[in-house]
């Protein structure tokens, strides 16, 4: 739901009223019924809880951020909040830029960690879901087809990954190898050379040597007023 979730965060960044704008229809929904919708979608993906660490960060880097971005920031985010699409980045990472990522894959993908959980109509939908968030971050195009993309990840954006994977308690490596950095579909050498970017403008503190990786964030908790972890 990127569109709603930009109308949001764009008209209600400076005053932190994310609640209020939904309530006032800012992703201009026709009916109550389809704001009543996108209102508990969104709530249930972004939360908008300024003292939640996570979206304190998302905030912080949706101001920063370039807006080509923000789509990626947030799928991340959503990642966090959404079990059924964190499980499908590995159908999205395994598939070559260039072929197809079909429906029947991520519906084979919700059945194999969930077997016969889910109507056959309910998972094609939920498959159908997946592929819609995926394309709006840029890693699928096409209506129909749905063609395997690479959108251009920058620093911020890995920067955001690592974060939310810190939040969880990741650490060193395993910080490369979470859910949030798998989902950029980018290499062990492209993350390391965008951390190093990073790093250069205080976005984060990352040492490698010895094959042993050390990710901190001390400044970036500054700026952001997070305590404790």
């Amino acid at each position: 739901m990127f569109a709603e979730l930009s109308k949001v965060m764009d008209h209600a960044i400076q005053e932190d009223i994310y609640l209020d704008s939904l309530d006032q229809n800012i992703a201009n929904k026709k009916t109550k019924t389809n704001q009543d919708k996108t209102t508990g979608y969104l709530k249930q993906l972004y939360s908008f809880d300024v003292k939640y660490n996570p979206f304190k960060a998302f905030k912080y880097f949706w101001r920063i951020a370039p807006e080509n971005d923000k789509p990626a920031l947030a799928l991340l985010y959503a990642i966090g909040e959404d079990f059924l699409l964190a499980e499908s980045y590995p159908v999205v990472a395994s598939t070559k830029p260039g072929d197809k990522v079909t429906i029947e894959k991520l519906e084979e993908n919700i059945e194999s960690h969930y077997k016969e959980r889910y109507s056959e109509n309910t998972r094609r939908s939920l498959a159908q879901n997946i592929a819609s968030s995926w394309k709006q971050a840029g890693f699928i195009t096409g209506k129909v087809n749905n063609i395997r993309t690479q959108p251009e990840i920058g620093y911020h954006t890995v920067v955001f990954a690592f974060l939310m994977a810190y939040f969880n308690g990741e650490r060193g490596d395993f910080i490369l190898t979470s859910k949030w950095s798998k989902a950029l579909c980018l290499g062990d050498s492209q993350l390391r050379e965008l951390a190093i970017e990073a790093a250069k403008r205080d976005l984060l503190q990352y040492q490698y040597a010895g094959n042993v990786t050390a990710i901190s964030f001390n400044n970036l908790f500054t700026k952001l007023g997070i305590n404790g972890i």
